[in-house]
């Protein structure tokens, strides 16, 4: 005999299938994408699905979302969001935290940073936030000095000493890990890292500061912090779930926030 549905099942049917959620996040290779594939299926049961989108590069995920192809996107730390914001008039909000990624310096030639003969030929990322950032690794490491109050964007232009004259090369950050070969040494972040093969912990040649300022961020369009998809997307990625895949899979190259 077939089961009428009553009025209250029918009621919290509805419901439910309103409830339900598509949306489409940004990441960049490597940990950002398998994390936020993980995230996707811890989401699914709570009624959001999460189109992981991958990009290749870091300029056009804050783009794409600030023209609405997509609905948040997760690969970047505040202070590259700062400076895109203020370059390229984004209007956007970080809405969590999620992962540190110590940026690591690597070489196909040595074995570590002491081993940098004078006039080596150092890479590190051509944008002004992740360039900064490998400059500041480099200073920390004893390799250059850079001028004071220059904060967490310096160029090579405010370098002050350079006992080695070791010589940079700005490049995209997705090519530096395939530029390895024409470099004495590079600077790498760890999602780039990681998808060509890179192990940060066993790679390496040194390592960032794990207390450092660069945790990266969810980010959505502004007057997009309260959408009812928000607080699920964070829950999923901030659950337990979570956080045990990146514990067991990067151990401890992958560091949480939360």
């Amino acid at each position: 005999m077939k089961k009428l549905m009553t009025l209250a099942s029918a009621l919290a049917l509805s419901a439910g299938m309103a409830a339900a959620q598509d949306i489409r996040v940004g990441v960049s290779p490597g940990e950002h994408a398998e994390i936020m594939e993980e995230v996707a299926k811890v989401a699914a049961p709570m009624g959001l699905n999460i189109d992981v989108i991958e990009f290749s590069d870091y300029v056009v995920p804050n783009q794409a979302l600030a023209d609405g192809d997509i609905e948040a996107n997760s690969f970047q730390h505040g202070p590259y969001l700062d400076n895109q914001m203020k370059d390229r008039g984004f209007a956007l909000a970080p809405v969590a935290t999620t992962i540190t990624t110590p940026m690591g310096l690597y070489s196909d030639k040595i074995a570590g940073p002491d081993e940098l003969e004078d006039r080596a030929t150092v890479g590190i990322p051509n944008d002004p936030t992740n360039g900064g950032r490998a400059l500041l690794v480099l200073q920390d490491l004893g390799l250059i000095t850079l001028a004071e109050g220059t904060g967490l964007v310096p160029t090579v232009l405010d370098i002050t000493e350079n006992p080695r004259n070791l010589r940079f090369q700005e490049l995209d950050a997705a090519q530096l890990p395939r530029s390895l070969a024409d470099l004495d040494a590079a600077m790498i972040n760890t999602n780039y890292a990681i998808a060509s093969g890179l192990n940060p912990k066993t790679d390496s040649i040194a390592m960032e500061k794990a207390d450092n300022p660069y945790v990266n961020i969810i980010v959505v369009r502004q007057g997009d912090e309260q959408a009812d998809w928000v607080k699920p997307l964070i829950e999923a990625y901030h659950s337990d779930e979570v956080k045990a895949f990146i514990d067991e899979k990067y151990q401890g190259t992958v560091l949480t926030s939360w």
